[in-house]
């Protein structure tokens, strides 16, 4: 009987995968990652849950170990807080020290869940890795899941192919709403718990509070992009991305604007009024930290710029071996670099770069 590790998040998606691999024949084994703690991590302010009688970590082991004592399989533990710490969270700090945006969880994917974790499930003896992801498996690829709404292909996007291997997507095949009405059925505990949200195992956090924890507040100047003005004050270039539309720090101007830009050096948050405005779009952008999926390398694809949002048609330009020129014939709003640019040819995920630099007519926006 073959062995399968299901890494058991507390969670109904994980419960789930780990209950279809049972009914499917495996030996299956639960294996829990505790990859943040509050206290070492000085994560105070804008922290909900500190005062809690039980950190939410604590909870969700408590729910796991519930669901695998109910479906009678093993679970063990295992800490990669300062694994967390070094690979995920220090590069998103670093990136948010530069002005950009950037996306810890495809980073928590392709240095955790995809890597030390198939270690630690190796050591366990584990045939067969698998995960509650909404996506497919099919020989060397990696495609969307049956439900689109709810596909993952997006953060899995900068694993490296080889550690793809033996692992298993029991979800790829079904949809959110069966995947409720098994856990429901099987009376887990998890049936009705809530997805979780915010940062990759850090959870919901009140996010300019949060950063203040690591980052100090640097205050500078809100400048109207046409007109050059001053027209207020920000708390921090850490605090804004673009395309953000509230809470941006103009009092008493009623017009509807935009954070089109940042310059980090000049500490300067641009932005833009209007319903619609042009400075939110590009036609191109340059993505660097290039993670290939697939052996296709092809010239026309589509993107998706961020995980919501709808896939683009796009043309890549080859620049070395470390560098592609995308460029979109509908042009883009709110491309932001630090977010990952990922390549899809059908429901086939190629895989992703991270967005370098934004442009429009051959040029590099001056406000980005």
């Amino acid at each position: 009987m073959s062995k399968v590790v299901v890494g058991m998040s507390g969670g109904v998606d994980s419960s789930v995968a780990a209950y279809l691999l049972k009914e499917q024949g495996y030996e299956v084994i639960g294996l829990f990652m505790r990859n943040w703690d509050s206290m070492i991590n000085n994560d105070i302010n804008g922290n909900p849950t500190i005062n809690n009688n039980i950190c939410p970590q604590e909870q969700d082991y408590n729910d796991a170990l519930e669901v695998c004592k109910k479906l009678d399989i093993e679970l063990y533990r295992i800490d990669f807080i300062k694994e967390y710490w070094d690979n995920v969270f220090t590069y998103f700090l670093n990136e948010l020290k530069l002005g950009r945006t950037p996306n810890p969880d495809l980073m928590c994917n392709k240095y955790i869940k995809f890597d030390l974790f198939i270690k630690e499930a190796k050591r366990l003896g584990a045939n067969y890795v698998a995960t509650g992801h909404y996506a497919k498996i099919d020989g060397n690829r990696l495609l969307r899941a049956k439900d689109l709404n709810k596909d993952q292909t997006y953060f899995l996007a900068q694993v490296d192919l080889k550690n793809f291997k033996n692992v298993l997507f029991p979800l790829g095949e079904i949809t959110k709403s069966e995947v409720r009405d098994i856990a429901s059925k099987l009376d887990l505990i998890t049936a009705k718990k809530k997805d979780s949200t915010g940062i990759c195992f850090i959870g919901e956090r009140n996010y300019q509070k949060f950063i203040q924890n690591y980052l100090k507040p640097n205050p500078g100047n809100i400048v109207d992009v046409k007109t050059k003005k001053i027209i207020g004050k920000h708390n921090g270039l850490m605090n804004y991305t673009i395309g953000q539309r509230r809470n941006v720090g103009i009092s008493g101007n009623p017009e509807k604007h935009f954070v089109v830009g940042k310059n980090v050096e000049k500490n300067i948050l641009y932005v833009d009024f209007g319903d619609n405005p042009e400075t939110l779009y590009s036609d191109s952008c340059v993505i660097d930290n290039i993670n290939f999926i697939s052996s296709k390398h092809p010239t026309f694809c589509t993107a998706k710029f961020r995980y919501r949002g709808p896939d683009y048609e796009v043309s890549l330009e080859y620049i070395g071996n470390d560098k592609i020129l995308v460029k979109y014939p509908e042009k883009v709003p709110a491309v932001t670099p630090g977010q990952a640019c990922v390549l899809y040819l059908g429901r086939e995920c190629l895989g992703s770069g991270i967005i370098k630099e934004v442009r429009k007519n051959d040029k590099k926006l001056w406000y980005l």
